[in-house]
C-alpha cells in the first residue's frame, strides 16, 4: 500500500520543482553571457553550439526538477511509470530538435566557410535535419515501448511504392546531388543554359534550382533539367572573363594610329572603370575588310559577367570622343545599289537607312 499524500510531500515536490526553474534560469543567464562571448571569434559552429546548449540545458534542468518532484510524491508504480515517460519523450524531443538545428548549422557553417562547396545549398542543411528527426523519432518510439522492428519492415516493403510515385522528386534529389558533388554549379555561378535561361545560382534545393536573372525575377529549373541541360558557367574554372567590342574605322585611315590610340583608350577604362581588370594585356586584331570599313576586334578583361556591360558603356563612350578628337572617322555602312533603265545601269549610293535590292527596280 502507498502512504497518502501529505503536507510534506507537496513542500518538498514544490522545492524540487523551483530548484528546477531557478537552475534553468541561471544556467540560460549563464549560456547568454558565453553567447555574447561566442559572437566575438569567427567561427561560427561555437555560436550555433551554445545556442543549441541554451534550449537543451534550461530544459533538461527543469525535467530534472520535475522528476524529482514527482520521485518525491507518493505516486503508484504505473504512474511514476508513466511520468517518468512522458518527462523522457519531452527530453528526446527537446533533444532531437536542437540536435537537428545544430547539425543543421554546423553543415551550413562548415559550407559556407570553404570554398568551392555549396555556400547557400539548403539541400545539404534539409537532408541532415530531416535524418536527425528520423532518429529521434525511432528513439521515442523505442522509448515508450513500441517496436520499431515491424515499422522498418514496413518501410523497406512501401518504399519501392513510393519511390516509384515519386520518381520525379527522387531524380531532382539525386541529380541535385549530382550537382553538387561534381562543383560544376555552385550558388553564386552566372549560368546560361541551351534552352535560354540565365542568371545567377542563388540556392539549390531538394528539387529545384533558383536563378535569379539580371532583371532580378528568380527563374526555377528542376535539378533533373539542369543535369541534363548543356550550360556556360561563367565563374568556373575563375571568375575573371574576357569580352569583345566589335569596331569599324574608316578605309583611308591609318591603322598604327588606330591601334595606338585604342590601346590607350583601353588602358584609360581598364584603370578607372569598376569590375575592370587593370593589368589584363589589351588585344587588338584587325579581321575584315567590309563593305565600308575595315573591322578589327577589341578585348577586354572583366572582373566577372555582369561587370561586362557597365565596362562595354565606358569603353564605347571613351572611344568615341577620342576617334573624334583624333579625326579617326568610323563610317556609316553604306551599300551601292544599281537601277536598270534600258541597256544602262545608274549606279547610286544608298544610306544605312535606305533598303534596296540590287536588280530589283525596273523603269518602264
Amino acid at each position: 500500500m502507498h502512504r497518502a499524500l501529505t503536507v510534506d510531500d507537496l513542500v518538498i515536490a514544490s522545492i524540487a520543482l523551483a530548484a528546477g526553474l531557478l537552475a534553468a534560469f541561471l544556467l540560460r543567464m549563464l549560456l547568454r553571457w558565453l553567447g555574447r562571448h561566442a559572437d566575438r571569434t569567427r567561427w561560427r559552429g561555437d555560436d550555433v553550439i551554445v545556442d543549441a546548449l541554451r534550449t537543451v540545458v534550461p530544459w533538461a534542468a527543469f525535467l530534472g526538477g520535475a522528476a524529482s518532484a514527482g520521485g518525491v510524491l507518493p505516486l503508484t508504480r504505473t504512474v511514476q511509470k508513466h511520468v517518468n515517460q512522458s518527462l523522457t519523450v519531452v527530453l528526446i524531443f527537446v533533444v532531437t530538435v536542437t540536435a537537428a538545428r545544430v547539425v543543421a548549422g554546423l553543415v551550413r557553417a562548415v559550407t559556407q566557410s570553404r570554398s568551392g562547396v555549396a555556400g547557400s545549398a539548403t539541400i545539404f542543411v534539409n537532408i541532415t535535419r530531416v535524418l536527425v528527426l528520423a532518429i529521434g523519432f525511432l528513439v521515442v518510439l523505442q522509448t515508450l515501448g513500441i517496436s520499431i522492428a515491424p515499422m522498418l519492415t514496413a518501410l523497406g516493403v512501401g518504399g519501392l511504392a513510393v519511390a516509384l510515385a515519386l520518381q520525379d522528386t527522387l531524380a531532382n534529389l539525386f541529380a541535385g546531388l549530382h550537382i553538387l558533388a561534381s562543383r560544376t554549379v555552385q550558388p553564386g555561378d552566372y549560368i546560361r543554359l541551351s534552352s535560354g535561361e540565365e542568371g545567377y545560382v542563388e540556392d539549390i534545393n531538394w528539387r529545384q534550382t533558383t536563378v535569379r536573372a539580371l532583371s532580378n525575377n528568380l527563374v526555377v529549373i528542376p535539378n533533373g533539367q539542369l543535369a541534363k541541360s548543356n550550360m556556360t558557367n561563367f565563374m568556373r574554372p575563375e571568375q575573371q572573363l574576357t569580352v569583345l567590342v566589335q569596331v569599324g574605322v574608316a578605309y583611308d585611315s591609318d591603322l598604327e594610329h588606330v591601334e595606338r590610340v585604342t590601346a590607350e583608350v583601353v588602358a584609360e577604362v581598364m584603370k578607372g572603370t569598376a569590375g575592370a581588370v587593370p593589368d589584363h594585356e589589351p588585344a587588338i586584331r584587325f579581321h575584315t575588310f567590309g563593305d565600308s570599313r575595315i573591322g578589327f576586334t577589341v578585348i577586354l578583361g572583366v572582373g566577372e559577367f555582369s561587370d561586362q556591360f557597365r565596362i562595354k558603356h565606358e569603353f564605347i563612350k571613351a572611344l568615341h570622343r577620342r576617334y573624334r578628337e583624333e579625326g579617326i572617322r568610323i563610317p556609316a555602312p553604306t551599300r551601292t545599289v544599281a537601277l536598270q533603265q534600258g541597256p544602262v545601269s545608274i549606279p547610286q549610293q544608298r544610306g544605312p537607312h535606305e533598303v534596296g535590292d540590287a536588280n530589283a527596280g525596273h523603269l518602264d
